[in-house]
């Protein structure tokens, strides 16, 4: 394979998130490069350009109009994405978009509109689905180690976060819906590999707050299988799934957010020749991977035109987005929502 130019990067937004795991993963790798760092304060970039050894900085429009990047990750409150998004592919410059990518279908749509109008790419980005257990989940399922697949069971919670973070704030596209429970509805569409057909959702709100913090909800898909999702603010850390199938369990105890040196373990348990006492237990290792990596890499390469992604960014946005639209509908009217109907 022939030696790649670099993808230039521009970061809008110093989160916690493109501190800890974004900006390392983009200097880690050998498809992109940092040129500037954006935040709504000259201050706060010059802090964040002076940790990273990022020679520019400024606002967010100093990052969108800078001619030197090909690229931009979005870190800012979910609210703000859309249009950042969209000035930024507007510019000319590739997406790449923090999940949730907005809080609305119609606003999803419109990015993914806008990105195909100016001939660029945007991806949400759910880094877990590039772990590569999730693959070894999948090798699983399709060489019928558990029988016909029936339920997934998801659930991504952890401690409350401190009065004051925007996770709180409604006006800004809070709620831990958009937070934390995105993880399992998007890891129970990929381990199905399909669409579910209708969503009944259930939420608890922050009693001053106003926004999600707790919810539970059945995505049903294809031939009656179903996942099962729930999401906390303020419970102990947990980030799991199950895959239940006819002859077995497929168990992930660290499925979301996977820290680059650890090594992650499934526990896979069936039947033997279909007996009860012939049952098994098995755990696989899986390596530690820096998901975060893998993504920058795919992202690169896929916009290259050297390496084709598992899956279509833009298509792959539209459909969470979808079945996100669907949650918040279903809470709004207490009602199963059907997929079709949402256009």
């Amino acid at each position: 394979m022939n030696k790649l130019n670099p993808l230039k990067f521009g970061i809008i937004g110093c989160s916690r998130i493109a501190r800890k795991s974004v900006i390392p993963a983009i200097l880690k790798s050998e498809f992109a490069e940092l040129e500037i760092i954006g935040s709504r304060t000259i201050e706060k970039s010059e802090k964040f350009s002076s940790e990273f050894n990022c020679r520019k900085n400024g606002t967010y429009d100093d990052v969108i109009f800078d001619d030197s990047i090909n690229a931009v990750y979005i870190s800012t409150p979910i609210g703000t994405h859309a249009e950042l998004a969209m000035k930024a592919a507007s510019a000319g410059k590739h997406v790449y978009c923090e999940k949730s990518s907005t809080d609305s279908f119609t606003s999803a749509k419109e990015m993914v509109e806008c990105s195909k109008n100016n001939n660029v790419r945007i991806m949400e980005g759910f880094m877990f689905r590039f772990h590569p257990q999730h693959q070894k989940v999948q090798e699983l399922i399709n060489n019928k180690k558990i029988g016909n697949i029936d339920s997934f069971n998801g659930s991504f919670g952890f401690p409350s976060f401190p009065e004051g973070d925007i996770r709180y704030n409604k006006e800004l596209g809070g709620g831990f819906l958009n937070d934390s429970g995105c993880y399992p509805i998007c890891a129970s569409r990929m381990i199905f590999d399909e669409e579910p057909l209708s969503v009944f959702y259930h939420k608890y709100n922050h009693p001053k707050m106003g926004v999600d913090i707790k919810g539970t909800s059945i995505l049903i898909y294809k031939n009656n299988k179903t996942a099962n999702i729930t999401y906390a603010n303020g419970n102990y850390y947990q980030a799991k799934y199950d895959v239940w199938g006819s002859d077995g369990i497929i168990s992930l105890d660290r499925a979301y957010s996977v820290p680059s040196d650890f090594i992650t373990k499934i526990n896979l348990q069936y039947n033997i020749e279909n007996s009860w006492e012939g049952r098994k237990n098995k755990i696989i290792e899986i390596p530690a991977t820096d998901h975060f990596l893998k993504m920058i890499d795919t992202f690169c390469m896929e916009i290259a035109g050297k390496k084709k992604s598992p899956f279509n960014f833009e298509e792959e946005l539209l459909n969470q987005a979808k079945v996100m639209e669907a949650h918040r509908r279903s809470s709004d009217t207490g009602k199963l929502i059907h997929l079709e109907e949402l256009n």
